[in-house]
């Protein structure tokens, strides 16, 4: 009955925005009454949070084994290309977590998410590693790549759910073209304005003589 309950609101969110289902349009999708689901889910957000969990797992590939690398860089290109992954073959969760700006915030409500936090700090572990090893220039916050390379693949990633993409643009080459430059300039030890206020004060006049 969970299994069911979870599914209908997934597909009914995604469908029609969280804000526009109600815990009595989930029961009647799966013909059962209100207080069935209060059984299990005693409100919206707990169904919410139930799935972003599911998604997690899902784009954490528990269970699974990870994959080994030689090369700290093929690493880095892995870890952030599986992102982008996720958001093709569970289309469903990563809108739903990543896109819908009505659902309840995921970021003021960590506690309910350990995992996603364990796997954050593995994440950042191995791109220290990656630093240490030469592949970002020395005194590179682990956290900044992080960041810059996940925003990378998150673009092509929604402009291909919310079908922005220009008539014949093959996703696939953007998100890996988009993630290949941010990798490149970070490499390049780019002026990163989050790193360096040096950096903001350029752009700030930059984006003053344009204006």
């Amino acid at each position: 009955m969970a299994r069911a309950i979870l599914d209908a609101a997934r597909d009914l969110f995604v469908s029609h925005g969280y804000q526009e289902v109600s815990i009595r349009k989930i029961a009647e999708r799966i013909e059962y009454s209100p207080a069935t689901i209060y059984s299990y889910f005693p409100s919206k957000d707990d169904l919410f949070f139930a799935l972003a969990e599911e998604g997690f797992r899902l784009l954490f590939g528990f269970g699974k084994p990870r994959p080994e690398f030689d090369d700290p860089l093929d690493e880095m290109r892995s870890m952030f290309w599986h992102y982008y992954a996720f958001s093709k073959k569970h289309p469903e969760y990563f809108a739903l977590m990543f896109l819908d700006r009505s659902v309840p915030r995921i970021s003021q409500n960590w506690e309910r998410f350990p995992l996603v936090g364990e796997m954050k700090s593995d994440m950042l572990t191995r791109i220290q590693r990656a630093i240490d090893a030469g592949v970002f220039p020395q005194g590179t916050n682990p956290n900044t790549v992080f960041r810059i390379l996940l925003t990378a693949v998150h673009g092509a990633a929604a402009m291909r759910l919310c079908d922005r993409m220009a008539q014949g643009e093959n996703a696939d080459a953007l998100a890996r073209d988009t993630l290949e430059a941010a990798l490149q300039g970070l490499r390049a030890g780019a002026c990163l304005s989050s790193e360096s206020p040096k950096c903001l004060e350029i752009e700030t006049r930059t984006d003053r003589h344009d204006s």
